[in-house]
């Protein structure tokens, strides 16, 4: 049994931060798509109401992503206090988040 808790734990160490960065990396391309349609829009010199519903979907997407991430970002700790509280893992801050997030910050930057 510790094994097999031993080979989850390190399965959702590694998926956990991989989910936070996959929704980071949608949201980033969300936004730039949105930047590129109210640019086009402006630099075509079209009416302002065209393409108008298009940036009202792309902003409601970039919403649902940020909602998203705070989702994902609540069930890590939820899924920490469980590691605390069934394995007795002394979990103060991940990590493996921690250098992902590093490394993939500095990626983009």
């Amino acid at each position: 049994m510790l094994q097999n808790l031993d080979s989850m734990t390190a399965r959702l160490e590694r998926e956990v931060p991989n989910a936070e960065m996959r929704v980071d990396d949608a949201l980033i391309a969300v936004s730039s798509l949105f930047t590129s349609v109210v640019t086009a829009r402006r630099e075509t010199g079209v009416p302002t109401k065209t393409g108008q519903g298009t940036i009202l979907r792309l902003a409601k997407a970039q919403m649902s992503l940020v909602e998203v991430s705070g989702d994902i970002l609540r069930a890590h700790g939820e899924l920490a206090d469980i590691g605390k509280e069934t394995a007795g893992y002394d979990l103060r801050e991940c990590p493996a988040a921690a250098g992902l997030r590093g490394d993939h910050l500095s990626a983009v930057a």
